[in-house]
Formats: C-alpha cells, structure tokens, sequence
C-alpha cells in the first residue's frame, strides 16, 4: 500500500468513527492498553479548565525544560498545522513521525472504532513514549472525566478555571463542569485548582480521593500592583515561598500562578531569577498575542486572542484595561453558532470604537448577519464583511499607528489572522527583495 501523507491520514481518522464526539473511554482505554501507552513518560501533568489551558500548559512546559528535563506537550486544537499538537523538547513534532504514529495506532486498534480526537491523544501518546522524555504536559480536549487525555494517571491535574461551555457534554452549570473535570483528579496525587470560587463537586472529588488540594486564594495566590505582580504559593513541605516584583506578562498572569504552584510541588530546584526568565520568554501563538506588521505604509498593532466565551471575554476586558492604548480600539469578531454572543459582546462593546464581524471558515460558524445584529442592539458601531480577511483589512484602512485591532473570538479567527499575516510578511519580503 503507498504511504498516506500527513493529509491524508488526517481526512482518513475523519471517517474512522461514525461520531466525531463519543463521549467515554472503554474503547480507547482497551487500545491503550493493548499497545502499553498508560504511561507515556515517568512525571505527567494533566491540564484542564474552561479557559487557560493552553498558556498553563506552555508555562509548566517551560518551567521544566528550563531545567533541563526533556517534556512532551499534547495540546489541541491547532490553528495552521496538526503538528502543533504534539510537541516534543519545544518543537512540533514531524509529519513523518506523525504518520509513524498513526500506521502504528491503526494496526494496533485492530477492529476497535476510534474517533479522531481518540486517534491523535494515543498517537501523541505512542509518540512520547518512544521518544524517552523526563516529563509530559497533557491538555485535556473537553472536559475531562470522559477525555481520552484521562487514560493516562497522572501524578498532577490542573484545573484552571470553571466556566459554563460545552453545555451539551458538560451540562449548564458550573457544578455540572466541576464534576467532569475533577474527573482527572487521582487518589493521593496532587490536585490544584485556580478558580477562586471552585464548586463543590470538585472539593468532594478532592476528598473523596484524598488528593492534597491546593486552591488560588488559599494555598496560592497572586497579586498585580501596577506594572509588577506577586506571587505567593506554597512548597511541597508547607513552607512558604515568594516571588515579588515580577514584570507582567503578555500572557495569564492567573495561569502563570498556577503553574508556578505546580512546579513548586516538585522535587526540582527553586531558582527565582531563573523562574521568572522563563515565564517572561513563554508565549503562545494566538493567546494575547501581540504583533505589529506594515500596511499600506503605516505600521499597525494587533493582538489576536483565542478567547470564545463570556469568562474569557471578561478576561480579555481586564487585559485591555490594564494595557491601555494611546488611539482607539477596533474589534474584528468571529464566532462559532454554538457559543454565547450575547455573553460575549455585551462585556466587550464598550470598549471597541467600531467592530467588523465576518464568518468563520467552518460550517458551525454563526453568520456575520447575526453578529452584527447582536452589537447594533447594544448601541455599537458594527459593519460585517464576507470574510475574517475582509473584516481586518478594514479595521486597517481604519486605523492609525497608535490605535490597537483585536481579533477574536474563535481558533477559526485566529488561523485565519495568522494565514492573512503570513501572507502579508511573505509579499514584503518579496518586494524587499525586489527592490
């Protein structure tokens, strides 16, 4: 049989399964087993929540590379190429080694069904396990009780933040989400939480297990005095341990918080100098994501932010106020059908001077129509355009030098900003070269 390209894998684990969501773990749990992938590596952190995961994912990363460790990241989704998912030492792991994953799973899964999702978090798994890392961060995809993420015990959970998404798997309250993510909590093993209001299935899960809880606000906890923030938290003997004075960061500063918590658990040095280095060189693309690029003679700021429900929309709120611009802002706005616009929009209309809304590229998009129905009945200035290039092209006739564009709303919105900036950088650098 000729070898399947990346591509072509991917379009073929998109038919595997009759459900693209099959919420359980039986069939991917006898996979797992099966193949021997219970434990991809000898120290594993699982990271779930509403909003966060992925920065608090980057920071743990980080934090453990820093001191020399080999890690393997699992995160999704992706916003221009599956390889991001799986990152091994800091780089996107190959299509070959991708695709070596995969003719590995699909021989090993015999008749089993998988889904997609399914098929990626054991070949990330296979992957890791191959690859002899000290340590791997996991990002749980939704949820978490029921995640394929949670075959995996790990000797760490993380909860971020609990907010109401995903209503048709997580239920419609805060509580109903609290008891599926506390589903990746194990007994004994240390289990944090940085929602400072955690519901209380999460406290009973916590108990019931005896996991020693560690909670923001009362084991660990931050605070922002101007242009700096403390942190204060807690080490694995109950001593206390500071960080004072450290620069804010593009990204979370609550995920950062958490992940210092985290790393403070572990047998590992405790370097401040060397700590607050690597928090301030973390980033991830699409998260508070701040860029500057030329157009048409003049050079513009925009920061492109993931951000698709009410908590992070708050979120997005407190940053813009804490950043202050010396020009307007301007909104470019996308959103998926199944997400609360109203939740969104009615926390971020005051702060946009004109928004340009546009589809996203997906058939679960809400239209443009829709958006900018919801802003006009708030009293904003609103124009919608046919697509997410369109959209920022005239948030960039629009804007000065001084003034700040922010994109969000979705993964979808984001991937497309970033294909549009690509493009952009590739035909200046070409004109360059040319003149």
């Amino acid at each position: 049989m000729t070898q399947r390209t990346l591509g072509e894998w991917l379009a073929y684990l998109e038919q595997l399964h009759p459900a693209a969501i099959d919420m359980g773990l039986d069939r991917a749990r006898e996979v797992t087993i099966r193949m021997g992938l219970q434990k991809p590596a000898p120290r594993v952190v699982t990271v779930t929540g509403t909003n966060g995961k992925g920065s608090t994912c980057a920071f743990v990363a980080s934090l453990l590379r820093a001191q020399g460790l080999k890690v393997g990241v699992y995160s999704s989704p992706h916003l221009l190429r599956y390889n991001e998912r799986v990152q091994i030492d800091g780089a996107e792991v190959s299509d070959e080694l991708l695709c070596e994953a995969f003719a590995a799973l699909d021989v090993g899964r015999s008749e089993t069904s998988l889904t997609y999702f399914e098929m990626g978090t054991l070949a990330a798994f296979w992957l890791f396990e191959r690859a002899q890392l000290d340590a791997v961060v996991l990002e749980v995809g939704l949820g978490g009780r029921l995640d394929a993420v949670n075959l995996v015990d790990a000797d760490m959970a993380l909860i971020t933040s609990i907010g109401v998404d995903h209503v048709e798997y997580l239920g419609n309250t805060r509580e109903s989400v609290a008891y599926e993510k506390a589903g990746i909590f194990r007994a004994g093993k240390p289990a944090l939480c940085g929602d400072l209001n955690p519901p209380q299935p999460l406290l009973d899960k916590a108990a019931e297990l005896g996991c020693p809880l560690f909670l923001r606000g009362r084991n660990f906890d931050l605070t922002v005095a101007g242009s700096v923030w403390h942190w204060k938290g807690e080490s694995a003997t109950a001593s206390t341990l500071e960080l004072r004075d450290l620069p804010l960061l593009d990204l979370p500063m609550e995920n950062a918080a958490l992940a210092l918590q985290a790393y403070a658990l572990m047998d590992l040095p405790w370097q401040p100098e060397q700590i607050v280095e690597t928090l301030l060189s973390t980033h991830v693309t699409g998260r508070l994501d701040r860029r500057r690029f030329d157009w048409q003679g003049k050079t513009l700021n925009v920061l492109l932010d993931v951000g698709h429900n009410p908590h992070a929309a708050h979120y997005l709120l407190q940053r813009l106020q804490q950043r202050p611009v010396a020009g307007k802002r301007l909104a470019v706005f996308g959103l998926l059908a199944d997400k609360d616009l109203d939740g969104v929009v009615s926390t971020l209309a005051p702060v946009f001077t004109h928004w340009a809304v546009a589809p996203l590229n997906t058939g679960r998009t809400r239209p443009a129509e829709e958006l900018e129905a919801a802003l006009k009945r708030l009293g904003a200035s609103v124009s919608a355009f046919g697509s997410v290039d369109a959209a920022l092209e005239a948030q960039c006739e629009r804007a000065a030098p001084e003034d700040e564009i922010v994109l969000f709303g979705s993964f979808y919105c984001v991937a497309q900003a970033l294909e549009w900036l690509g493009r952009r950088a590739t035909e200046e650098s070409a004109n360059g070269f040319a003149g």
